[in-house]
C-alpha cells in the first residue's frame, strides 16, 4: 500500500512537531532544578519556535497546484518516514512526551527522551528533504536539520555531565 502526502500535509506534518516540540521542552524546563539544565530546555523550545515558523513561511509560499500535487517518491521511501510520524510512533515533542511529564521524572530521563525524540525528528526531515525541491526551501530543511542534530548533540553533552 503506497502512502502518499501533498507538500502541504508535509508541512502540517512538520508544523506540528515542532509546535510539541517546543510546549514539550517548556514543560520539561518547569521541572528543571538546575539552571543551566533549565536554560538549556528553554533555549531549545524557542529554537523549535524558529522552526515552526520556517515551516509556516514555506507552507504559505506553496501555491495551489503543489497543494494538490502530491510528492514524487518512487520508491515509496519518504512516505514511509513521513507514515512513521504520522501515525505517531514518534517525534520530537510528541504530545505524550509532554502528556506524562509528571515532574517526578529523572533530569536524565527527561533528557534521554529529548534526544530520542530528537532523532525521531531528523529521520522525518530527512524524508522531507527529499520531498522539497530546491527552490521550495530544501537548504532550509538541511539547515534545520543540522539544528535538530546540534540539539542532540548539546543534550548529550548536559546528559554526560550528569553522569
Amino acid at each position: 500500500m503506497s502512502i502518499t502526502f501533498n507538500a502541504d500535509e508535509i508541512f502540517e506534518m512538520a508544523e506540528e512537531i515542532e509546535r510539541n516540540g517546543a510546549k514539550f521542552y517548556r514543560t520539561a524546563a518547569k521541572y528543571a532544578v538546575d539552571k543551566k539544565i533549565k536554560q538549556l530546555l528553554l533555549d531549545l523550545a524557542t529554537m523549535e519556535d524558529g522552526h515552526l515558523s520556517t515551516f509556516q513561511d514555506m507552507r504559505k509560499q506553496l501555491s495551489p497546484r503543489e497543494k494538490e500535487q502530491f510528492v514524487f517518491d518512487p520508491d515509496n521511501q519518504a512516505a514511509m518516514y513521513l507514515k512513521v510520524v504520522a501515525d505517531g510512533h514518534g517525534a520530537e515533542g510528541k504530545k505524550s512526551l509532554t502528556e506524562h511529564l509528571t515532574g517526578r521524572e529523572k533530569i536524565e530521563d527527561i533528557l534521554a527522551s529529548a534526544i530520542d525524540a530528537e532523532k525521531n525528528s531528523v529521520v522525518f526531515y530527512v524524508g522531507l528533504n527529499d520531498c522539497v525541491p530546491a527552490r521550495a526551501g530544501k537548504d532550509k530543511v538541511q539547515a534545520i536539520i543540522r539544528e535538530e542534530l546540534g540539539h542532540i548533540a548539546a543534550l548529550n553533552i548536559q546528559l554526560a555531565d550528569l553522569k
